[in-house]
Parts: C-alpha cells; sequence; structure tokens
C-alpha cells in the first residue's frame, strides 16, 4: 500500500547501541500502528421481542420491522449496569488476544450512560478487571463514541504513551427510555463490546480516522436532563427530561448525507477508495439508514455487517459487538480492509479505516 505523503511516522522509544568504533549511537526509529489484537462482547440475558413490546407499547413488528430492520434486542434488569456488561466483554477481549488485565497501560470506555455521573465508568472496570497499572477514563461520544476511542487509542500507540489499550464501547440506554414513546422505545436495547489494542506494523492497524461534530443538532437526539444545565428536579423528571427524545426524521437525513462524506475522507487519507473495502461495520441504528449509505458509497449490500435485527440500537456499544460477531463469523481475515463507523447525538460522527491484522 502507499502511504500518504502527510502520513505520520511515530517512532517506538530510541534504543542506544554501540557503533564499531564503540561509541554510542541511537538506532533508527520504528514506526508502528494499532492493530486490533483482540474482541469481545457482554449482552443481557433478557430479549425483549417486538411481539412482547406490542403488549405495552401502541406498535407491532410489521411497523418496527419495516421501519428499522429490528426484530429484537437485549434489555438489561435492575440491578445490571454498564459497567457489568463492558466487564463481560472486556475479559473476552483480553482471553482473545492472549493479555492479562495487568499489561494493560490503559481502560477507555465509551458511554453516555454509565454507572454514575463520575467518576469514570472505566475505572471501575480497571478496578475489577485488576489492571492496576493503568489509566483509565470515559469517553463520551455518544454513538459514535467506539470510534472515537479507537482513534484516540491508535493515537496514543502511535505516539508510543501507550503500548496496550482496552477500548469498549457500551450503553444501557433502555435505562433512559420513554416506555411511551413508541418513535424511540422500540430502537434500542443495551449492551458492550471491547477491544484491545496493541502495536503493529505500519502498513497495517488503524490506517486513519476522521471524527466530526455538528453541535447546532444537538436537540435532534439528546438526553435533556441530569447536568448541570438542567439538575434533576421534581420538576424536570416530570417534564420527561431525564428520558432520551429524539428527532427520528432528522437524524436520518443527517446520517445519509455526512456518514458517505465522512467514509470518502478517512479513505482518501490513506489513498484507498470505497471499492477497496472489503466490509463496512456501521453503527446499528437502522438497516435502511446501513443501506443507503451503503448505495451512496457504492459499496454492495453484502459487504455491509448487519446485526440489529437482534440487538437495536445499543449506541456506542454496536460498532465493537458488530466487530465481534463478524470475527465469530469468518467474516475478518487479515489483510482486508474493514471500515468502522459511528454516528449519532452530538451530533457526531466518525470513521475508522483497518488493515485488519488477526487471522492467517
Amino acid at each position: 500500500m502507499t502511504l500518504p505523503p502527510n502520513a505520520v511516522q511515530t517512532p517506538k522509544p530510541l534504543i542506544g547501541d554501540k557503533g564499531e568504533s564503540g561509541e554510542n549511537r541511537m538506532t533508527t526509529p520504528q514506526p508502528v500502528r494499532a492493530g486490533i489484537a483482540g474482541l469481545g462482547m457482554g449482552l443481557p440475558e433478557r430479549v425483549l421481542t417486538n411481539e412482547e413490546l406490542a403488549k405495552f407499547v401502541d406498535t407491532n413488528d410489521e411497523w418496527i420491522t419495516t421501519r428499522t430492520g429490528i426484530k429484537e434486542r437485549r434489555v438489561t434488569d435492575s440491578a445490571t449496569a454498564t459497567s457489568d456488561l463492558c466487564l463481560i466483554a472486556a475479559k473476552k477481549a483480553l482471553a482473545d488476544a492472549d493479555m492479562d488485565a495487568a499489561d494493560l497501560d490503559l481502560v477507555l470506555c465509551a458511554t453516555t450512560s454509565g454507572d454514575y455521573i463520575w467518576p469514570a465508568t472505566a475505572s471501575l472496570i480497571q478496578n475489577a478487571l485488576g489492571a492496576k497499572r493503568a489509566g483509565a477514563f470515559d469517553l463520551s461520544a455518544a454513538c459514535s463514541g467506539f470510534c472515537y476511542g479507537l482513534a484516540t487509542a491508535a493515537g496514543m500507540i502511535q505516539s508510543g504513551a501507550m503500548r496496550n489499550v482496552l477500548v469498549l464501547g457500551a450503553d444501557t440506554l433502555t435505562k433512559q427510555l420513554n416506555w411511551n414513546d413508541r418513535g424511540t422505545c422500540v430502537l434500542f436495547g443495551d449492551g458492550a463490546g471491547a477491544a484491545v489494542l496493541t502495536p503493529c506494523g505500519y502498513e497495517e492497524g488503524i490506517l486513519g480516522s476522521v471524527l466530526g461534530s455538528d453541535g447546532s443538532g444537538a436537540s435532534s437526539i439528546w438526553l435533556e436532563g441530569g447536568g448541570s444545565r438542567n439538575p434533576l428536579t421534581p420538576e424536570n423528571m416530570e417534564s420527561g427530561l431525564n428520558k432520551l427524545t429524539m428527532n427520528g426524521k432528522e437524524v436520518y437525513r443527517f446520517a445519509v448525507e455526512i456518514v458517505p462524506a465522512c467514509v470518502r475522507e478517512s479513505l482518501e487519507k490513506v489513498c484507498l477508495r470505497p471499492a477497496d473495502v472489503d466490509l463496512l461495520v456501521l453503527h446499528q441504528a437502522n438497516v435502511r439508514i446501513m443501506y443507503a449509505i451503503a448505495d451512496r458509497l457504492q459499496i454492495p449490500h453484502e459487504k455491509v455487517y448487519v446485526n440489529v435485527q437482534k440487538y437495536g440500537n445499543t449506541s456506542a456499544g454496536t460498532v465493537p459487538i458488530a466487530l465481534c460477531e463478524a470475527q465469530q463469523e469468518g467474516r475478518l481475515n487479515r489483510g482486508d480492509v474493514v471500515v468502522t463507523v459511528g454516528y449519532g447525538a452530538g451530533l457526531s460522527w466518525a470513521s475508522n479505516v483497518i488493515r485488519w491484522t488477526k487471522g492467517e
């Protein structure tokens, strides 16, 4: 692969050696990238089907399926928090990478539904894993969060600041839903996915990323109450400010216009084209949105990974869960060009271009 002329070649730490004359000299730095070494996912046991939803929501299976492609979703019980799902996913990802938690330098959790407002859910996961020497922080970019997390972790590894990073994408948005609003409550599910990132060769791994945001669309999908602008008071809760709201038409328009441009830009940065993509792993919000994006990119539908029918929209969890299942199904092979894409609240969007490093 031909690298772009402005590619950043970040060296490993320099190591001294001795030349023929015995003087100390520095070895030539070797550029690295970050590759995904392990994947895992964690899901609640409770499956809520469209038919079950129709018993207490004014909807039906045909209405949901034709508009979204969703047939069922997973729902946490009152005792299960986001970190519980993350811990399951993290342990599986570490096992897949054949790595001990003690080897982690950083735990990064992308979520907008953490266990608490603070401290960071990543700190709870770091402690539960026993990753004693790892730093930990949360990243809030809603449905784009995991892809933002991949870009952040990759930059840290390329810079030499970190070596082994655990990136999680997880949400339990069913706890934030208004179950009387059929326009939103049918869409979301709970879940977590995890990826272990480690150094790899410079012509593989995460080749490049594009991140974007348009805060003018913040109210298109948000949870208005609970922060410093609108603290949770009895009055705000009575007004429903503690529940997710969304302008579905506006989000659809935003996704099908912005996301194809984001994908093209990320591919152009690393001298690739949509035709070079082996697997497109989009945020699993709506199958109609996913296929509309693929059509604008002229990427065949068979190259688009889809599992929204099983899990619904798990927000930051959709992309890592999809990657994990794609790997289990043998759809990720070493050398494949994989593009991951997140988009949603913020409004925000992100794309990562990956030359896959696992497998034969």
